[in-house]
């Protein structure tokens, strides 16, 4: 009851005009921070995308930064949308607001967009990072059973790096002032206050279903993750509308969103690699190789990352060399474990040649056994790093890394990735007809009601726009 009257109190605040408030800008200091953090974050998150929908993007987040009262300039927010598979949007102090294709590709109208990027304002804006709990791992290195936790210098390495730190969860409390920080701008420029619960309704329909294709009960997308949902949350998120004194609203279709995702790149970006099911292909790299059945891929922007029970392993790019056995000893030294005097033993499969060496490493109190494995192209060497608990040498990963193989020109050639693709509703189109158009071996229904924000007592309307998942 506490929470709901104080959040009525931040939306019943004025929002004064923009030109009645005292000039501010954001700070130098803070300036600073996010030009340092910047390209970190960009290359962990596939960098910047190229489209049209990022002029879009631009001048919503723009438009909701300002109600914010960090600056009265539309150009001290710098607002990106990257490149990345995954769903997920944040910001960090600086004026620096990011939102992932595949968060917006969730998303069914401008107003979604807004609550979305004003939450991630408003935690900035509440200077929640210098209050976040940051006992959580660092990118997940280790699985659960592993136990790793923020501090590990072994761990820190392998994740990348410390920009990482403004993507950690936030507490259920800052989470929730978030809500009606984000509800508050976006409603100040114009949207429909209900939009925020909207979108985390679309949020939970994802969660559910990516657990029911993972064989789960349950699954944590990274914006789930980082931005704990639920029923509980979409109901106080309809409250803090509803304190507006606006009746809610039934819009209806946001065409001129819905034509702007048109063609957007969905799910991984060939030119970083596909993952599909169990396997990796780089059709410019020419590479391949399968995670052991269980293990969830996530593909990165510089490292691809296999997760499962029995450990952790990291593909990544190392310096082209002949010697294999100082490429391992190099990485050994990067991750600041001690390669020293490490037996180098060689290996072949599928007629390429690699060598690997494995330590005792320490990550956050916990023994674990270090594994790298180098393995010789003409032009480059490649690298996995593997995590797996005391005594384990490669562990689970053994078959990994036997499968690591070549593709044929051909074989490059066919790895497609997906694209959005706008459809108008036919007179004769129904779900299930649409459903059946989506570019996945299953769970095609589950798939279009989720995108498309419908339930299975919908019924489509001829002239609706509908959004549906293509390849090419």
């Amino acid at each position: 009851m506490r929470r709901t009257v104080i959040a009525a109190l931040l939306l019943a605040a004025p929002v004064a005009p923009l030109s009645a408030q005292a000039t501010r800008s954001i700070s130098a200091s803070d300036k600073a921070q996010g030009a340092q953090a910047n390209p970190e974050l960009l290359a962990q998150y596939g960098g910047k995308y190229a489209g049209p929908q990022v002029a879009f993007v631009d001048r919503v987040g723009k438009r909701v930064a300002l109600q914010s009262g960090l600056s009265n300039a539309a150009d001290d927010f710098t607002i990106t949308l990257l490149n990345s598979p995954i769903e997920n949007a944040f910001a960090i102090p600086g004026g620096y607001v990011y939102v992932t294709r595949q968060l917006l590709a969730l998303m069914n109208s401008e107003a979604e967009l807004a609550s979305v990027l004003g939450h991630e304002v408003g935690h900035v804006a509440a200077n929640h990072a210098s209050k976040r709990n940051t006992r959580a791992t660092i990118g997940s290195i280790l699985a659960a059973g592993i136990g790793a936790a923020t501090g590990s210098s072994l761990l820190t390495q392998i994740a990348g790096t410390g920009a990482q730190l403004y993507t950690l969860g936030f507490s259920r409390g800052q989470e929730y002032q978030a809500d009606g920080l984000g509800v508050r701008y976006s409603y100040a420029a114009g949207y429909s206050p209900y939009a925020m619960s909207r979108m985390l309704t679309q949020l939970n329909n994802e969660t559910t279903l990516q657990g029911q294709i993972a064989g789960r009960t349950s699954s944590v997308p990274s914006f789930a993750s980082t931005h704990p949902n639920g029923a509980a949350r979409i109901a106080k998120a309809r409250e803090l509308a509803r304190a507006t004194g606006r009746p809610e609203d039934r819009p209806a279709q946001d065409s001129v969103f819905l034509k702007m995702l048109d063609g957007m790149v969905y799910d991984d970006d060939p030119a970083q690699g596909v993952v599909s099911g169990q396997t990796f292909r780089h059709p410019a790299l020419r590479i391949a190789f399968t995670a052991p059945a269980g293990y969830q891929i996530a593909n990165g922007t510089d490292a691809v990352t296999i997760q499962g029970s029995g450990g952790q392993a990291q593909f990544s790019l190392g310096t082209a060399t002949a010697d294999l056995g100082a490429a391992i000893a190099q990485r050994f030294t990067t991750l600041g474990a001690n390669g020293a005097g490490v037996a180098v033993q060689s290996g072949r499969t599928n007629g390429i040649d690699y060598s690997f060496a494995t330590t005792a490493a320490a990550a956050s109190g916990r023994a674990v056994d270090a594994t790298v494995v180098a393995y010789r192209f003409p032009n480059a060497t490649y690298l996995f790093t593997l995590i797996t608990p005391q005594g384990s040498g490669m562990g689970p990963f053994g078959a990994l890394v036997s499968s690591m193989t070549t593709l044929s020109a051909s074989e490059a050639a066919a790895v497609k990735g997906k694209r959005v693709r706008i459809v108008t509703v036919g007179r004769n189109d129904t779900i299930d007809s649409l459903a059946a158009k989506m570019a996945y071996p299953s769970f095609q229904r589950e798939r279009f009601l989720t995108l498309n924000g419908l339930t299975n007592s919908s019924v489509l309307s001829q002239g609706m726009l509908m959004k549906i998942i293509v390849e090419g």
